[in-house]
């Protein structure tokens, strides 16, 4: 099983969160990852950077050192931005999906974007994700 590790202390916000993201997946590539959801969860599903250079089927195991600054990062202040900047595009993002999403992240119920992240990482079931 190959080991890969994620700098959690590396993660300031979103923006140096796929900094790190692309450090650490995006090896042998001429293109990084830019900040999204979607993109995250199309790189965990393999066949380009490191994920791509794997034997078919293998098994990876992830290792986010210090999660817990992470965490702080890309919490409750870190998601209302994000959020914000959706409902600033109204263009191109439901508002009104965006909005309840704020309103529930600052009735203190919502899910920070770490927990976003999680989630996608756990829609990976060949990818161990390992938090310390």
């Amino acid at each position: 099983m190959t080991t890969l590790t994620i700098d959690g202390s590396a993660v300031e916000g979103i923006d140096s969160f796929y900094d790190e993201i692309n450090r650490v997946f995006m090896v042998g590539e001429d293109w990084q990852l830019g900040p999204s959801l979607d993109a995250l969860n199309d790189l965990l599903y393999g066949g380009y950077g490191t994920l791509g250079a794997l034997e078919a089927g293998e098994s990876v195991r992830v290792r986010w050192r210090h999660s817990a600054h992470s965490r702080a990062a890309l919490g409750a202040q870190a998601t209302a931005g994000y959020y914000r900047e959706k409902l600033r595009r109204p263009d191109l993002f439901r508002t009104d999906h965006f909005a309840r999403l704020l309103a529930d992240l600052e009735a203190g119920a919502g899910p920070t974007y770490f927990d976003i992240v999680l989630d996608v990482f756990a829609q990976h079931p060949r990818i161990e994700l390992d938090l310390d």
